[in-house]
């Protein structure tokens, strides 16, 4: 259901002094773009949507003799807190369509809308929640970044060594302002690096939501004069960003972690089996993969209910679990394409039955070679990656092949 309609967004720009429309989305690697509009073009917005020259646009360059245009999502509206109070700037989240209203064939907001009608159709509905880390930098005078750490605090320290507790604090307390919920904050292993972690949402919500996250943490940085990154590897002999997803399905209210055991099972087993093909659409830079293996990165397609470390977690709390955690993905990438990816892969398991394989709980440190040799592994540069969804009939056969296809023929031409 609705929560706002376009005439409530309408009647809401002219009674709350706003001046300023964003229509948002996001490029290839998740990061946002906008178009600003009047508030007298709004409603031609919603009807026929605003061109936009996407030629310009990482991701869309190769689009020929196609006009494209944002069409706002009235469910997303925000008013930006940061931005004057005076003449208020709002911002909606946008699906891009072509001249005759018809979704664009890769906008990847609209797959993981038609993934989302997938997973209904089996009977189910699934939540997402994040846990996103980035580094904090010292800028130059020009207030230009640097590669000098803001702090030289690690893992779960205060203040003094943690120098970038009041900047979190300002993050959290912005996003609860937007309707974003965030779950608890801190320092994490690296030098100014940090973590926040998100209650869980749907996962259309959840993916605008990291969109916005990452602009608001780049905004309130800056404000504080410090430089936010969310690179994979932004300092070679740290420890790395990582994005890590949660998941829970559920079935007329009930989590069917708890309650279908056998369902469960097959969803993850369906994403472990498939994580050679899909992990290009989880980590879709060079320096995405500089992180496997390094600290408690993973390197190995294992799971564990206890062991941190694993690839992916299935924690148990009062003996039964409540969600997994998928830990390999880093903040760079195109989040709706990513997520429509991670739920296509368990959805596949589930439809063919597939088994979960045994759980590897021993301690990461006792992983000795003879240990790992059995072990799958996920791609370690990105030239695997591409060969692995390139010639994955998971991908081939199935009814995204065009628009995962797009997606893997442009971060080829990048490479």
């Amino acid at each position: 259901m609705s929560q706002f309609t376009v005439e409530d967004v309408i009647e809401f720009v002219e009674e709350n002094d706003v001046k300023f429309i964003r229509l948002a989305f996001c490029d290839l690697y998740g990061i946002q773009k906008n178009i600003s509009i009047m508030p007298g073009e709004l409603r031609s917005a919603f009807e026929k949507g605003i061109n936009f020259d996407s030629f310009l646009i990482n991701g869309y360059e190769n689009i020929e003799n196609q006009d494209l245009f944002l069409k706002p999502d009235s469910d997303t509206l925000h008013i930006l807190p940061w931005r004057p109070q005076s003449g208020r700037v709002v911002r909606l989240y946008c699906d891009i369509v072509l001249a005759d209203g018809t979704p664009f064939a890769y906008d990847y907001r609209h797959f993981l809308k038609e993934t989302l009608k997938e997973c209904e159709a089996e009977g189910f509905n699934t939540r997402m929640g994040l846990k996103s880390e980035f580094y904090l930098f010292k800028t130059d005078e020009e207030d230009n970044p640097t590669n000098i750490p803001f702090d030289n605090g690690s893992y779960f320290d205060v203040a003094p060594n943690d120098k970038g507790e009041n900047i979190r604090r300002e993050i959290c307390l912005t996003l609860e302002e937007i309707g974003i919920k965030p779950q608890s904050s801190h320092h994490e292993r690296g030098p100014g690096q940090n973590e926040i972690d998100f209650m869980p949402d749907d996962v259309l919500t959840t993916a605008d939501n990291f969109v916005t996250y990452k602009n608001v943490v780049e905004n309130i940085a800056a404000r504080n004069g410090v430089y936010a990154s969310f690179d994979p590897m932004p300092l070679e002999d740290k420890p790395g960003n990582g994005l890590h997803i949660k998941m829970a399905n559920y079935k007329k209210g009930e989590n069917l972690q708890i309650t279908d055991k056998a369902f469960s099972e097959s969803f993850i087993a369906g994403i472990l089996n498939r994580m050679r093909d899909i992990t290009l659409f989880l980590n879709c830079r060079k320096d995405s993969y500089n992180r496997f293996g390094i600290t408690e990165a993973p390197k190995y397609i294992t799971w564990s209910s206890q062991n941190n470390s694993r690839l992916l977690r299935v924690p148990e709390i009062n003996g039964h679990s409540e969600h997994f955690i998928l830990r390999s993905p880093d903040s760079c990438i195109n989040p709706y394409l990513a997520s429509a990816i991670v739920i296509q892969a368990g959805l596949a398991g589930v439809r063919n039955k597939e088994q979960l394989p045994p759980p590897l709980d021993i301690n990461s440190r006792l992983l000795t070679e003879d240990r790992t040799s059995n072990l799958a592994t996920l791609p370690l540069t990105i030239d695997d990656a591409i060969k692995c969804a390139s010639k994955s009939e998971f991908i081939n056969n199935s009814n995204f092949k065009d628009i995962a296809t797009h997606y893997i023929e442009t971060i080829k031409s990048r490479v």
